[in-house]
């Protein structure tokens, strides 16, 4: 359970076929190998920054005096926002980054797009509920595989264009935005649910 449900939820929010044309956007004025480095590379910038929230995400509420609920609160209250944009954003919004593929592969790729807000804060709810090293194992490898499929979506970015079209990408996007604007209103549901429980 808790690996289809983190795999659902991050690969919702990291939305791969609706960043292909942001994708595309940004690099298209390095040349195909700096494109292949740059999807890697923002990948890997992406697991880095997610892993380290999401470890140490116990230990900055501890110090903040944060608890669960307000968290999940706070994390479906940005997973909307994320919705939200997903739903009403154009699809060729994107402005066209620098030259330098290190560059773009960490800034805007890596973070804030696949690493942005939503993401960061659904890994520690995700990481701040379990209880056992199975369950984080299951974390961990669900993220993996949502970053490989990213990664893949990146990779291989013209041929998912030339395949689905523009307006398939679009609607695609749209539909991720919904099933994430539903997950976002689950999450401030069980926020309402913990703080009740707690303070009974």
């Amino acid at each position: 359970m808790t690996f289809s449900a983190v795999f659902v939820t991050m690969l919702v929010i990291m939305d791969p076929i609706g960043n292909v044309p942001i994708f595309l956007s940004v690099t298209r004025r390095l040349s195909p190998k700096q494109r292949s480095r740059s999807a890697l590379l923002a990948v890997v910038t992406a697991a880095l920054v997610i892993a380290g929230f999401a470890v140490g995400g116990r230990q900055v509420l501890g110090f903040l005096d944060v608890s669960v609920p307000a968290l999940q609160g706070a994390g479906g209250l940005l997973l909307l926002l994320v919705a939200l944009q997903l739903l009403m954003s154009a699809d060729d919004d994107a402005e066209a980054g620098p030259i330098d593929h290190v560059a773009v592969a960490m800034v805007p790729l890596g973070t804030p797009l696949l690493a942005g807000p939503g993401a960061i804060v659904a890994a520690i709810v995700f990481v701040q509920n379990s209880s056992t090293a199975r369950e984080r194992w299951s974390i961990a490898g669900a993220l993996a595989v949502v970053l490989l499929l990213v990664y893949l979506m990146m990779r291989f970015a013209e041929l998912v264009k030339r395949v689905l079209g523009r307006s398939g990408i679009l609607l695609l996007s749209r539909i991720a935005g919904l099933l994430l604007a539903a997950i976002a209103v689950q999450m401030i549901a069980d926020s309402v649910i913990g703080f009740v429980n707690s303070g009974s």
